[in-house]
């Protein structure tokens, strides 16, 4: 098992970075990890998402959607071929913070036979995490002026 995590605070209220996070159509426009995120956002529905990881091959998935709790947190898991093999649970947690900021946490917990052997794509992952962060930084000050 391997777990990453990155987290970003944000100039904006728990319900502004929600919007822009869950705002699927757009994340083409602005998010250099996760391109695609189509799908309605409800749990145990099958979702489509692509991410782009830095340095590596784009890669598209079909998750389960596991956890939905507007402007709090937004879970899935992926799995590769079969369960056990190589799966992926992610999640965005959003923290209220003091004067109408919020703390976003993006984490994937990687589980199964092949997560030993994937350590390449994993750190390509968490540099991923990085840039989607700071360009979610970015669509939200543009979205949600201070």
């Amino acid at each position: 098992m391997r777990t990453i995590t990155s987290t970003v605070d944000l100039d904006a209220t728990p319900r502004q970075v929600w919007d822009v996070l869950t705002d699927g159509r757009a994340h083409a426009q602005w998010n250099p990890f996760i391109t695609q995120l189509d799908g309605t956002l409800e749990v145990g529905n099958k979702i489509d998402v692509r991410i782009a990881p830095p340095g590596g091959k784009p890669m598209s998935f079909h998750p389960t959607v596991t956890d939905v709790e507007p402007e709090r947190r937004l879970a899935w898991l992926g799995r590769f071929l079969v369960p056990g093999l190589f799966d992926g649970a992610h999640s965005f947690t959003l923290e209220p913070l003091p004067d109408d900021r919020t703390r976003l946490s993006q984490s994937e917990t990687f589980r199964g036979l092949l997560v030993g052997f994937s350590g390449g794509l994993l750190q390509r992952t968490e540099a991923g995490f990085t840039a989607m962060n700071k360009a979610l930084r970015q669509r939200v000050a543009e979205r949600h002026p201070a």
